[in-house]
C-alpha cells in the first residue's frame, strides 16, 4: 500500500458570500479605544472578540440557543481587506456556511461605515460543558442553519502544519489570570494577541490586504509557560505558540490579491 498523503485544507479566497442576507444575524457597535493600536487600527485580537460577542448575541435569538452555551474555536480565518479604525461604526453580519451535527463554519462579515472591510470564518465545535466533549446540536437549533447552506457534511481538515526545527525568533509569551476563560483554557482572542506581537516584530510582514489563518492544535492553560515563535519566509509570516516543545497554536499571515 502507498504512503498516506498529508493533505491540508484549502481555504477559498474570497470567502463564500451570504446567499440570503435576510438569514444573516446583524449587530453593530463603535470601534472603541481599547480595540485599537497606536495607529488607531482595529487590532486582530479585538476582531476575535467581536466574533465571540456576536456569536453569543446570536444565540439569544435562535430556537434552543440557550441549550447551546458551549463552543470551542478550532480555526479562524480573518481577511483584512480594508482596515477599520478607531471611532468608526462597524456592522457585523453572521451566517452559517457549512455544518455537521456537532460543528459548523460560521461566516462573519465586519464592514465599517467609513469603508473598512474584514471577512472572517470560524470553525466552531459545540461542546457539552459538563462532559467536556463535542455534543450533537438539537434539530430545532440546526434547522435554520440547514436552510441557509447546502453544506451539511462538514469535516475537519487542518490548513496549517507545525513549523519544525529551531528557526525563527523565539520569546516568552507571559499569560495573565484574565486570559483564562470558563473552560480553563486561554481565550481565543489572547492567541490573536500573539499574532499582533509577531506583526509588530516584523516590519516587512504583509500589509492589507492580507489573510491570517489561526488554528488550535491543543489547549493552552493559564499555568503554562508559553513561547512565541515567529518566522518570516518569502511567502508568509508563520507564528506558533509552544508549550513543552510542541506547538499548541499555529498561525500564518499571507498577502492577498487586491479586490
Amino acid at each position: 500500500m502507498g504512503a498516506a498523503v498529508d493533505r491540508l485544507a484549502e481555504i477559498a479566497f474570497p470567502l463564500p458570500a451570504c446567499p440570503d442576507e435576510t438569514r444573516a444575524f446583524h449587530a453593530q457597535w463603535p470601534v472603541r479605544l481599547g480595540d485599537t493600536d497606536g495607529d488607531e487600527r482595529l487590532r486582530l485580537d479585538a476582531v476575535a472578540r467581536y466574533l465571540q460577542d456576536i456569536g453569543y448575541d446570536h444565540l439569544k435569538v435562535v430556537e434552543d440557543g440557550d441549550l447551546h452555551p458551549g463552543w470551542i474555536v478550532r480555526r479562524t480565518v480573518i481577511d483584512v481587506l480594508r482596515p477599520i479604525e478607531f471611532g468608526d461604526q462597524v456592522h457585523l453580519r453572521r451566517w452559517p456556511s457549512a455544518l455537521s451535527n456537532r460543528w459548523c463554519n460560521m461566516r462573519i462579515q465586519v464592514r465599517s461605515e467609513n469603508g473598512g472591510l474584514i471577512e472572517t470564518e470560524m470553525f466552531l465545535i459545540h461542546v457539552d460543558i459538563e462532559a467536556g466533549r463535542p455534543a450533537r446540536m438539537t434539530e430545532r437549533f440546526m434547522a435554520p442553519m440547514r436552510a441557509a447552506t447546502d453544506e451539511h457534511r462538514l469535516r475537519w481538515r487542518a490548513a496549517l502544519r507545525e513549523q519544525s526545527g529551531d528557526g525563527g525568533e523565539v520569546r516568552p509569551f507571559p499569560l495573565r489570570v484574565t486570559d483564562v476563560d470558563r473552560y480553563g483554557h486561554v481565550n481565543n482572542a489572547v492567541h490573536w494577541g500573539a499574532v499582533e506581537e509577531a506583526l509588530a516584530r516584523f516590519p516587512d510582514a504583509p500589509a492589507p490586504p492580507y489573510r491570517v489563518i489561526l488554528e488550535h492544535a491543543g489547549p493552552v492553560l493559564g499555568a503554562d509557560e508559553v513561547l512565541l515563535r515567529a518566522r518570516r519566509d518569502e511567502d508568509a509570516l508563520h507564528v506558533q505558540l509552544e508549550v513543552d516543545g510542541s506547538a499548541r497554536t499555529l498561525a500564518r499571515i499571507e498577502p492577498l490579491p487586491a479586490r
